[in-house]
């Protein structure tokens, strides 16, 4: 079965993950809430610092891909702006309830659908996370949410992060395919456009209440993605698995 015009099926299946295959807004925000209660926080809208939170997520990384620091993890990042969210929402934890909050996107609930439609995908496709999250992350991710990656790739492997092409690149590499023989699927426009410019297959998977019940970005594919689909299950129904 062919993904698309003058395309060959994929050998692998490579995912964003923040979005594309786990809820981290609604998860964020239980997990923060639940600290908050501890510290007797009233009022305070636990979806919005989630969204605050993320918010900080592609300025942090930029400080990185711009070459002003070295390498840092999601970790070393997240665990910095938490501090800044803080002070916006004006409380205070203790350090080491600081670093427990970080460790919050280690524990990421899937979306309905992931899990069930990996289990039918890995049956004929390699599978695995071309994520910005890095190696101890992912892998502490995979086994909270029952991901059944066949390897864990990304930004770690590359010192980088996307949309930085070595990314992508690298992690194709390191399965032995070249960039055509690998999918990018993701929730995101901007990651398959970045993954199609390095020669990879584009399928886009549907997140429309990623950011929240006012979403207003990514609600369809753009002009170009090979697939397009309703979910992770519309995909597998696609690629005939």
């Amino acid at each position: 079965m062919s993904s698309g015009p003058h395309h060959p099926t994929p050998r692998a299946l490579l995912f964003d993950v923040f979005g594309t295959c786990v809820d981290w807004r609604t998860s964020i925000a239980r997990q923060a809430g639940e600290l908050g209660r501890r510290y007797g926080f009233d009022g305070v809208d636990w979806h919005a610092f989630a969204d605050a939170w993320r918010a900080r997520y592609q300025p942090q990384m930029e400080t990185v891909r711009s070459g002003m620091r070295e390498w840092a993890t999601l970790d070393v990042l997240h665990r910095e702006s938490l501090e800044d969210v803080l002070t916006e929402f004006g409380l205070r934890l203790r350090p080491d309830d600081c670093d427990r909050l970080t460790l919050a996107w280690h524990r990421l609930d899937p979306w309905p659908d992931t899990v069930g439609a990996f289990v039918r995908l890995r049956r004929r496709f390699i599978i695995a996370p071309v994520s910005n999250g890095h190696i101890a992350l992912q892998v502490n991710l995979a086994r909270h949410a029952g991901l059944t990656w066949d390897a864990i790739l990304g930004a770690e492997i590359a010192r980088a992060y996307k949309p930085d092409p070595h990314v992508y690149l690298r992690s194709v590499a390191a399965l032995g395919l070249a960039p055509r023989e690998a999918m990018m699927v993701a929730a995101h426009n901007g990651d398959l456009a970045a993954a199609a410019r390095c020669g990879m297959q584009t399928a886009f998977v549907a997140r429309p209440v990623e950011y929240g019940p006012h979403q207003s970005t990514d609600l369809l594919a753009n002009e170009g993605v090979d697939l397009a689909a309703a979910d992770l299950m519309a995909l597998a129904e696609l690629l005939g698995a």
